[in-house]
């Protein structure tokens, strides 16, 4: 019988190849992390830092630079990081040399709350916990204000944000018993009561051509109230 070396040496060498790498694979998970490299996007206005992202990616109470990489679980991590209430989104990332990398998307708030509790709304109407790292310069919610039904301040604190004129003019919001909205600008002791938000365009439009005309004749400081519950008319109280 004739034997088939090549046939032998064939096998031989796919044995060889899988024992390879088999050996390398089991090597590679067993690898301990050599770091964690942590980004962040958006606005470089931390309201929560590296050293708080670094202790939630935590396992077993030992951090994963200490850990081999086949135990561990991105989307554990990434799970710990999300339910943070100061983080957006978070993505983590493991290359095949053992860099352990996280990109970090913050909240960004709108508005803040200060009634018996202080916190912040964000951009998606949520809760946002205060920052000891950092404090955003938004307008200040007062009044009646239920942290589960954050609705009407969150409507009318967004339409503030995304207008450049109100950004910069408005500094408080009050929200009535009734729900209605008054607010406050700056530079003025005024107060602005808006009512509702229904025909809130119209309403703030009536504002901001009343508020050139008044600034431009000085006389906005000689008002107490600024009504703009009537859609066709600002009404004033004078002090």
């Amino acid at each position: 019988m004739q034997i088939n070396y090549g046939y032998i040496k064939l096998i031989i060498l796919l044995l060889l190849v899988g024992f390879l790498f088999a050996f390398s694979n089991i090597r590679n998970n067993a690898k301990k992390l050599v770091t964690a490299q942590i980004k962040f996007s958006g606005e470089n206005k931390l309201f929560i830092t590296e050293d708080a992202v670094s202790k939630l990616l935590i396992q077993n109470q030992q951090p994963v630079t200490e850990l081999p990489k086949e135990i561990i679980d991105l989307n554990e991590l990434e799970t710990a990081l999300n339910s943070n209430p100061m983080i957006k989104k978070a993505q983590v990332f493991m290359s095949v040399n053992g860099e352990l990398s996280a990109e970090i998307e913050q909240k960004q708030p709108i508005a803040r709350v200060s009634t018996n509790a202080s916190y912040y709304i964000d951009d998606e109407g949520f809760y946002m916990p205060l920052s000891s790292n950092y404090s955003a310069r938004v307008p200040l919610i007062t009044g009646k204000v239920d942290k589960e039904n954050l609705d009407t301040v969150f409507q009318f604190a967004k339409t503030v944000h995304e207008d450049e004129f109100l950004r910069k003019h408005v500094i408080g919001i009050h929200q009535n018993d009734d729900d209605t909205i008054d607010f406050k600008i700056r530079k003025s002791d005024v107060l602005v009561q808006l009512g509702d938000l229904s025909k809130l365009e119209k309403k703030l439009n009536n504002f901001k051509v009343f508020y050139q005309k008044a600034l431009k004749d000085s006389i906005l400081n000689k008002y107490r109230t600024i009504n703009l519950k009537f859609d066709k008319q600002v009404i004033c109280t004078k002090k």
